[in-house]
């Protein structure tokens, strides 16, 4: 039976002899026992690294790393007798004015390619600063880097209660703790509340709207309101530029003077709905019912509803004089008995569009597309100057 004596590495003190059986991991094993370190790699007294347990003799002297190279201990003891010596197994650090100590091992072993396993691995290398005390200065903060050095000692994250994860995140980035850093950027996003794309209630809506005065714009560009019931709510002046409004119940709702452009309202419910002045343009209203809908503003404040999309919609009795309906889409649309006086139609698409009843007398429908369309029992006669493409 073989035995040895196991030294720390760098050290030639408190020595443990121990029988050498079984294989390399076995021999580590016993060592990380009686050293109290995590032992990962022996060398013998010349620095070499011993890869087999075979090459291990009766009555030698091995020196037991948790990673670090070999550290001859005549040159550690040398150092150490120094009275100015820094260069120990211990270190302190000045992290902002408060005081650290660890071992060179813990900066050094858990992340190698790390800022600090490159400013601790050899001797003055980088040219580290110390204090009148020794200890090493490192400007950062010593609340966030407390996090780092606990997870290089033990490798695990753990945060106290008040710190900013997102400071300890900056430190990690800064001193190059790559794994940890990649822990903390999936913390911070698990910390943060799932985006919600739901549906505006009318509950909601209706508190925003309390606290906003008539006249003031209320700025609702962009968000969903699919499906919510806004039926005769006040809703002038606010902003509904690129909102979702599809399938939105809006009867008898006040939209006088209201922003819709480029909003989604393809099925929803307007019947009945005041649209005074309203701006529509390029909005999308396929397949919405308009019926009743007034858009007729005494003041002279016209409706536009230039470029929109109006293909299937039922404006059946809907008031439009001098509405802007420009290039707009109305193919399919039930126009019965509307008044469109004076009503801007150039080159608007009305093919298959139902304009019987309706009073079109001063409309401008030239270039307009009435292919397929139905003016039976015209209030007033369609002259052709009207419709010249």
């Amino acid at each position: 039976m073989r035995r040895v004596t196991l030294f720390v590495n760098g050290t030639s003190k408190n020595g443990k002899v121990v029988a050498v059986y079984g294989t390399l991991s076995d021999l580590l094993s016993v060592a990380s026992n009686k050293l109290g370190i995590k032992a990962s790699c022996l060398y013998n007294g010349k620095g070499g690294l011993i890869d087999d347990i075979a090459l291990i003799r009766d009555d030698d002297v091995l020196y037991v790393s948790e990673g670090d190279p070999f550290i001859d201990p005549q040159n550690e003891a040398k150092a150490t007798s120094d009275p100015h010596g820094a260069h120990t197994d211990w270190l302190t650090l000045n992290i902002g004015g408060r005081l650290f100590t660890t071992t060179r091992s813990t900066l050094v072993s858990k992340e190698p390619e790390s800022m600090l396993a490159h400013m601790f691995r050899e001797k003055d290398v980088w040219g580290n600063k110390q204090d009148e005390h020794g200890a090493y200065l490192i400007d950062r903060s010593p609340e966030y880097f407390e996090p780092i050095l606990n997870y290089l000692r033990h490798g695990q994250l753990i945060i106290n209660e008040g710190i900013n994860i997102r400071g300890v995140l900056e430190e990690a980035r800064f001193f190059g703790i790559e794994q940890l850093a990649e822990q903390l950027e999936v913390a911070i996003k698990n910390t943060q509340p799932p985006e919600d794309h739901s549906p505006i209630s009318r509950k909601e809506f209706v508190r925003f709207l309390l606290a906003t005065p008539t006249k003031s714009e209320l700025r609702c560009q962009g968000l969903n309101f699919s499906g919510a019931d806004l039926s005769r709510l006040d809703l002038r002046y606010i902003n509904f530029k690129m909102a979702n409004l599809s399938r939105c119940n809006l009867t008898h709702a006040n939209l006088c003077c209201s922003n819709l452009e480029r909003a989604d309202l393809s099925g929803a419910n307007l019947d009945g709905a005041n649209l005074q002045g309203v701006k529509m343009l390029c909005s999308n209203a396929e397949g919405a019912s308009l019926k009743g809908c007034n858009f007729e503003d005494p003041s002279g404040l016209k409706a536009n509803l230039e470029g929109a999309n109006l293909k299937g919609v039922d404006m059946e009795g809907s008031q439009m004089t001098g509405i802007n309906l420009r290039v707009a889409t109305l193919k399919n649309a039930k126009l019965k008995n509307c008044n469109l006086r004076g009503a801007t139609l150039a080159g608007t698409d009305l093919e298959n569009c139902d304009l019987s009843g309706c009073d079109l007398q001063e409309a401008n429908l030239r270039g307009s597309n009435v292919k397929g369309a139905i003016f039976e029992e015209m209030l007033t006669p369609l002259h052709m100057s009207q419709s010249v493409r």
